[in-house]
């Protein structure tokens, strides 16, 4: 299986709800499309620090973080943000790796909006039987 890339609308969750308050003007809300590395072996979503800058993300606490090379780093943990995808939503914090990293969609996020992956089109979708509304599973 190769790479599969999708793009997603990440959005500072915050200027959202100020702005359904009338904080804020909605023109205001800081959102931005990313590319990202959908990595079903990845856990959070993780995003650069150049997104979290421009995202104005709140740093919410440290985590160390193992990568896929095995190594292990201390990273910040923001949020909130909404990730848009197609006809899905959901609201996470995301790990800020260093400088330009790759973004990465993890297993998470992916379920939060209950996506598939599918690995003979290489592209990330919706499931066929249910595209336009998500369905969770409870205990």
């Amino acid at each position: 299986m190769g790479l599969i890339h999708a793009t997603i609308v990440l959005t500072n969750t915050v200027d959202a709800s100020n702005a359904y308050t009338g904080l804020i003007a909605k023109d205001k809300i800081r959102k931005m499309d990313v590319r990202v590395l959908v990595d079903s072996g990845a856990t959070l979503l993780c995003i650069n620090e150049n997104i979290a800058l421009e995202l104005g993300l709140t740093q919410a606490r440290e985590s160390m973080i193992t990568l896929a090379d095995g190594s292990k780093k201390n990273c910040k943990i923001v949020g909130p943000v909404t990730i848009n995808f197609l006809t899905r939503t959901t609201v996470v914090e995301a790990v800020v790796l260093p400088g330009d990293a790759q973004s990465l969609l993890g297993a998470i996020p992916m379920e939060g909006m209950d996506v598939i992956i599918d690995p003979l089109a290489q592209t990330l979708g919706l499931p066929p039987d249910r595209p336009y509304m998500a369905n969770y599973i409870t205990a």
